[in-house]
């Protein structure tokens, strides 16, 4: 039935409701924001210091084999690490999970298999929480928002391997994919590389965040564009200090000068910070459950209720 349009009305004097946007703020800055990030990339393209760039903190550590006696893993690993970043306030409990091993085999054929599984085991769990009679008040939120997909700076192209795993997790996950280490490109070799990866999307398919739903205004519309045009980031990550006409800056320096990771004209750092922590991260929380979530939790719920109407009936 078609819900009748509702009037609307000005008050005509001051009640005093739309101070809830207040108290609901309240609220949230008393329980925290959690964020829960999956890096996903062959070793050796810096996914732990790009992470520690973003937020500005020393979260992870290199999993990279540090001696030549150290073993090469032979599957993907899933490592998650915690931790609770407070600025001005708000705190984020930030979820970090790692995948070493992950691309660094001859055959690495269903190496992506542990990744998708973990992505929808957090799904499994938060769904049984939530179907429990009596479920916790807030429910430990390990679902995975968002999924940065590290691409190496070849050049050329995506890699058949890159292909077949971001189409994978683009269908449980927001994938936001990165070229790593981008100051081993040229500006013009950068451009070009970043053409032809977005042709690539196109041409298989691969749907990656942001979406535009029917909720979407013109200023988020024009906005995802603006990220649109620029996945993939081009990055480049440093937790290391330089000096640059006398200013302490993040970055890296070789025989040929200085590398500045926050100079928006020696890579797409700023970009990527921005739109994980400025513009998209709350969107990426609620895209998660709306999205990715909803239909994990539909499909289960369907076959649930299949497999109930396909058991015998019992003899009373």
């Amino acid at each position: 039935m078609a819900t009748a349009a509702v009037e609307e009305i000005r008050a005509t004097s001051y009640v005093g409701f739309d101070s809830i946007t207040q108290q609901i703020e309240h609220k949230l800055l008393k329980r925290g924001f959690q964020f829960n990030v999956i890096v996903v990339g062959q070793t050796g393209l810096g996914k732990s210091t790009l992470i520690n760039t973003v937020f500005a903190s020393h979260l992870i550590d290199s999993k990279g084999r540090l001696a030549a006696d150290e073993p090469v893993r032979q599957t993907t690993e899933i490592q998650a690490v915690s931790h609770v970043i407070v600025e001005n306030g708000v705190k984020l409990r930030l979820n970090i999970v790692d995948t070493p091993g992950y691309g660094d085999q001859v055959n690495n054929e269903n190496c992506w298999d542990p990744i998708v599984k973990y992505i929808k085991d957090q799904h499994s769990a938060y769904l049984r929480k939530e179907l429990t009679a009596m479920r916790d008040r807030y429910i430990l939120d390990t679902r995975i928002h968002c999924c940065l997909y590290f691409i190496s700076p070849t050049g050329h192209s995506l890699r058949a391997i890159d292909v077949i795993v971001m189409k994978k997790l683009s269908e449980v996950v927001n994938v936001v994919p990165v070229i790593a280490k981008a100051d081993s490109l040229t500006l013009e070799e950068r451009v070009a590389f970043k053409e032809k990866i977005r042709a690539e999307l196109v041409y298989n398919n691969i749907r990656l965040y942001p979406f535009d739903t029917d909720e979407t205004d013109e200023e988020e519309i024009q906005l995802n564009e603006s990220i649109r045009s620029v996945i993939p980031f081009a990055v480049v990550g440093s937790e290391r200090s330089v000096i640059i006409d006398g200013k302490s800056v993040l970055g890296r320096k070789n025989r040929w000068g200085v590398v500045n990771v926050e100079d928006e004209n020696h890579c797409e750092f700023m970009h990527l910070r921005n739109f994980l922590t400025r513009t998209h991260l709350q969107d990426l929380i609620e895209t998660t459950a709306q999205i990715h979530y909803e239909a994990f939790r539909s499909k289960q719920l369907l076959a649930l209720k299949e497999g109930v109407q396909q058991r015998p009936p019992t003899n009373q």
